[in-house]
């Protein structure tokens, strides 16, 4: 489907699969689809406040999320319900497929958050990745994710490297 298509779904159902089982689905807006990179903005869809020390995330809060289809991760702009900035969760993944209205992202455990002032840039679940065994079961995959979280963390340490990434 291309991007210019006045076929082009409105809405879709993103689907995040982790270890080969479906971990989540959610409705999203469809905002642009340029043939390699999906935008699509959808509310929190977690039950009540998911916090995790550096960020809560809550009823209200918006997430504007990219995926691409020829890159291993997953940007989201997180905004609370007034507007307001919170940051960047990132999400190491394989390359995104859209199938009909169905966003399918696997989830490769790998994530970095980006606080909105930039003072916070942390890499997350390192310890799952290692657990997961992909470095044994799928070694291209695994160097892949790892290098993936790096360029990452590269542009999330750069003032407007995140921004640039996504503009």
């Amino acid at each position: 489907m291309s991007a210019n298509s006045a076929e082009r779904p409105r809405s879709l159902e993103v689907v995040l699969v982790k270890g080969g089982r479906t971990k989540i689905r959610y409705a999203a807006e469809l905002v642009a689809d340029d043939g390699t990179r999906i935008a699509v903005r959808a509310p929190w869809s977690g039950d009540g406040v998911r916090d995790f020390g550096f960020v809560r995330f809550e009823p209200g809060d918006v997430f504007t999320e990219y995926y691409w289809r020829d890159r291993w991760y997953a940007v989201k702009e997180v905004r609370d319900a007034a507007g307001a900035l919170k940051g960047w969760y990132c999400d190491v993944t394989r390359p995104a497929a859209l199938s009909g209205t169905e966003l399918v992202v696997e989830d490769l455990d790998l994530d970095l958050w980006r606080s909105a002032d930039g003072t916070d840039v942390l890499r997350l679940d390192e310890d799952e990745f290692a657990e997961s065994g992909l470095e044994r079961s799928d070694p291209e995959a695994a160097a892949a994710a790892v290098a993936a979280l790096d360029e990452l963390e590269a542009f999330a340490t750069v003032e407007g490297g995140l921004e640039s990434l996504l503009a």
